[in-house]
């Protein structure tokens, strides 16, 4: 290959599909002109980005454009070599007509892998059934502060849950034949004061102990085909231009194999924003040196600037030769190299296309599996904070639906489903999928209910006046369901969402004053709050008959929602956020040490409202009959213990055993304690289970003083809880013998084992 050819590879062109089914348009976007299709592609072309993402376009017909795309790029270039396709996938296919399912906070509600997976490769199965070959997910950012406006993007506040539910999502996407990104490498949500795309000021023991595990262990047991750089400096250093990051942590210590791909104009932000380049082949040159192999969506850096900085001897060829194997080898494992590959997608195969006006409609994206899918996840989800004993609600008589997310079809949706990331840019286009509104679920969950619904006041707002009609309303109820929350939006352009940081943790807008306003009728008050992250709830926390936490819960959000509040659904969610009692006090995460808790030498205090993992239902547990079989090993040993756990309600419901370790004295500060297992326990009603541990002293291990990884001998102790805040079972624990130093290949996880045990009788 020559040259230009071999740099042809690295680059993405960001396009849109034709509504006629024609070949794919380049995307006019604020960044950049978009580039010639006539002169790139002779040489070659490494991706075409999010051609079903861009604008709306029927499924059919959009494959049927990127198959001629791919035809055309082909026949282009000498070695006929086709695209890359890659698209978003952070809560479902990110096209018109796609499921939307819950956001990945709600997957780390749910706490459940096994049913991440399975999404994931739903979601697999459908990008590749219409020629797209990468995802751009799982998040892997570790939440520290919740002011961060892509909090929604994230699984939680903690490593432990962060790794193993995006670990089980790249699983499913992998399986189903797409090539997975994890993103962002790394330390992108550590900002400064929560900011989008600020400075992150981490020391080396936080970035290894909290932000890469999440990555490490997705890499050892995902098997992901590639990896996103983030767009922050970390103490001064971007990433895209950290070698020791994307080469010396990444590949030579972790194995990493695949394509390390930007994030969007991320390389050259090495100039325009973190000021590290002169000009686009300085930026090009760092990048491509530190790893980065591909250039996405654009060729400003790794097209001509690249090729220039090349020839003029400035970039050893070698350094393109690297990246373009890494590219062209996932190529060949997708099948885009073989001799009889062909452009057609599976869901094409067997279609007459040369009308393609018939094609409408012969694709569906939302399939009902998709949907029991998506709903099965939204009910896991659901997390039920507070319960004073009014819910289940009983068929009311009268129920008073208040607040601005009451009757708001997109509320369920975060900013990365394609009707608020795209559709919201085409208010003509019809939506795509069906998003029953909270009001719409309420009015079928409780037929025989008179429903009302006043709004009170916007989401983000600053009218008031609509909150006399809504307190006249509660008035006359019976039970109110007061629907708060956010809106899904980008840069500014709503609530939560990319580039929509929030200066506290007050609920948007009015809605403050519309809660309170409610509560002061002596009616009671059941809030339900569909957002994006986690808020402030102030007199609802004692003084609100429930309240129900969902974060965007995707396309059957409202159904889950409602069927909470009528007991068809037994709540099982936990929180993967704490929720804070104060709207200034952050960061609030769980995840700290002691100096970060409540005390005499501060005025203010950072103990939440509801902590992480917290999450009522409507059964009732005993944890009883702890055993311990090996309370003292080696720091290479195992600890063994076991307990019951029973269901002693008359409704099955499901129990989330959580472990927490908490390390009292220690070589350098520690968390007062951190998640190290948990496991989602169904038990119908009466039933028993003996829950047997084993936890390797590998869990215990941190970082030392002198930057490795170590297991110091000394005492422990295991919290067998329902949270953070809720131990049910405390275990002494000690590790004897020397220092023991780990590397990558430690033991990452517990096992827990479930046995049944005989019934106990129905109370």
């Amino acid at each position: 290959m020559t040259l230009r050819e071999k740099t042809a590879q690295l680059v993405g062109v960001w396009v849109g599909a034709d509504a006629d089914g024609e070949e794919v348009a380049p995307h006019q976007h604020e960044m950049e002109p978009p580039p010639d299709l006539d002169t790139l592609l002779p040489y070659g072309l490494g991706q075409l980005t999010r051609p079903f993402g861009t604008v709306p376009v029927d499924p059919a017909i959009g494959a049927l454009s990127l198959l001629r795309t791919q035809q055309r790029i082909a026949a282009a270039n000498r070695f006929g070599i086709p695209a890359l396709a890659h698209e978003e996938c952070l809560a479902g296919f990110a096209a018109w007509g796609a499921t939307a399912y819950p956001v990945p906070l709600s997957w780390g509600a749910a706490f459940n892998p096994e049913l991440v997976r399975t999404m994931a490769a739903a979601i697999g199965r459908d990008l590749r059934a219409v020629g797209v070959h990468q995802g751009l997910a799982p998040v892997l950012d570790v939440v520290r502060d919740a002011r961060w406006g892509r909090v929604e993007e994230t699984i939680g506040e903690d490593p432990y849950l962060v790794g193993t539910v995006a670990t089980a999502y790249v699983q499913g996407l992998e399986s189903a034949g797409i090539v997975a990104t994890l993103k962002h490498f790394a330390g992108y949500s550590a900002s400064r004061t929560g900011r989008n795309l600020a400075p992150v000021s981490m020391g080396p023991r936080e970035r290894a102990d909290v932000i890469l595990p999440p990555f490490e262990m997705a890499v050892r047991e995902g098997r992901p085909r590639s990896v996103m750089h983030a767009y922050t400096d970390t103490d001064g250093l971007p990433s895209a231009a950290d070698q020791d990051l994307l080469t010396g942590l990444l590949r030579d210590t972790w194995g990493f194999t695949g394509t390390v791909v930007a994030d969007y104009f991320g390389i050259a932000f090495l100039k325009t924003l973190h000021g590290v380049a002169d000009d686009w082949s300085d930026a090009a040159a760092l990048a491509l040196e530190s790893g980065v192999d591909v250039e996405l969506p654009t060729v400003n850096t790794f097209g001509p600037p690249l090729f220039d900085a090349v020839v003029a001897g400035g970039v050893p060829e070698r350094l393109i030769d690297r990246a373009l194997r890494r590219v062209l080898v996932q190529k060949a494992e997708l099948g885009l190299l073989d001799a009889d590959w062909t452009p057609v997608p599976g869901a094409l195969a067997d279609m007459d296309l040369s009308e393609p006006r018939a094609l409408r409609g012969l694709i569906d994206l939302d399939r009902p599996a998709n949907r029991a899918l998506a709903a099965e996840l939204a009910e896991q989800a659901v997390v039920l904070l507070r319960n004073d004993g009014l819910l289940p609600l009983r068929e009311p008589t009268r129920i008073a639906l208040i607040g601005p997310n009451a009757d708001e079809p997109t509320a369920v949706l975060g900013c990365y489903s394609f009707p608020v990331h795209v559709g919201s840019q085409h208010p003509d286009t019809p939506l795509g999928i069906e998003l029953p509104t909270l009001r719409e679920a309420l009015a079928a969950e409780f037929p025989g209910s008179e429903l009302r619904t006043v709004r009170g006041v916007t989401v983000d707002g600053e009218d008031t006046a609509g909150i006399v009609e809504a307190v006249r309303a509660a008035e006359r109820a019976d039970v109110v369901v007061l629907a708060l929350g956010d809106r899904a939006g980008l840069f500014g352009r709503g609530t939560s969402g990319e580039g929509c940081d929030a200066a506290s943790l007050e609920l948007p807008g009015r809605q403050r004053q519309l809660l309170e306003a409610v509560l002061d009728t002596g009616t009671p008050v059941v809030v339900t709050l569909l957002a994006g992250r986690p808020y402030t709830l102030g007199r609802a926390v004692t003084e609100a008959a429930g309240i129900v936490q969902c974060f965007f819960p995707g396309e059957a959000g409202t159904e889950a929602l409602a069927g909470v509040l009528s007991g068809r659904v037994n709540p099982s969610g936990r929180l993967p956020v704490s929720v804070p009692a104060h709207p200034g006090v952050q960061p609030s995460t769980y995840l700290a040490a002691r100096l970060a808790q409540a005390g005499e030498v501060s005025s203010t205090d950072p103990t939440p409202a509801f902590g992480f993992g917290h999450g009522l239902g409507y059964s009732a547990f005993t944890w009883s009959g702890l055993e311990v079989e090996v309370a003292e090993t080696g720091t290479e040993g195992t600890f063994r213990l076991a307990f019951e756990l029973r269901n002693t309600s008359a409704r099955a419901g499901v129990e989330v055993v959580q472990l927490y370790l908490h390390d009292p004295v220690a070589s350098v500060v520690q968390p007062v304690q951190r998640l190290i297992g948990y496991r989602r326990i169904p038990l119908d009603a009466g039933a028993g289970c003996r829950v047997e541990l084993t936890l390797p002293a590998d869990l215990a291990s941190f970082t030392g003083r002198d930057g490795r990884r170590i297991v110091e001998p000394g005492a422990l102790e295991l919290r067998i809880s329902a949270s953070s805040t809720e131990p049910r079972l405390t275990v002494p624990l000690r590790l004897t013998g020397p220092v023991r130093p780990l590397g990558h290949t430690r033991r990452l996880h517990p096992t827990v084992t479930v046995h049944d045990l005989p019934p106990a009788e129905t109370p």
